[in-house]
């Protein structure tokens, strides 16, 4: 199964004990995400490494690392579906998660309660998720 992954999900992967950590490592799922998604875990970056207690060092390894395990797709390749999510996301602002799974016809795995009230996108949380695996 192929899934777009939400930024706040790959923020817990910096947090080598988490749940998430495990699950996006486990490779169950084809996982994708907006290559936005990168730049905006470079622009938090150091409120990860405080929050997760990592070194910088430590903050790049993990990048690389996330970036073997999920594919991060360009914006060219989805933007003809960008004007469709921007009408169906509750919050502008993840349209281009949105747009990529409309493009790959895939749901979405994202925390975020209000992305669920509306009806064109799957949207699973990650308690979802581990049921999804088990």
């Amino acid at each position: 199964m192929k899934l777009v992954i939400d930024t706040n999900i790959l923020f817990s992967f910096f947090k080598s004990t988490s749940l998430t950590r495990k699950l996006i490592e486990s490779q169950s799922f084809q996982l994708i995400s907006p290559q936005l998604a990168i730049e905006e875990i470079k622009k938090y970056s150091e409120i990860i490494i405080k929050k997760t207690g990592i070194s910088k060092s430590e903050f790049d390894f993990y990048l690389e690392e996330l970036k073997r395990i999920v594919k991060f797709i360009d914006k060219k390749d989805y933007i003809l579906f960008i004007d469709d999510a921007e009408r169906i996301a509750p919050d502008k602002k993840d349209g281009d998660f949105f747009a990529l799974c409309l493009k790959e016809s895939c749901a979405l795995w994202s925390n975020d309660q209000i992305l669920k009230t509306q009806d064109k996108v799957n949207v699973f949380n990650t308690n979802e998720i581990i049921d999804l695996i088990f």
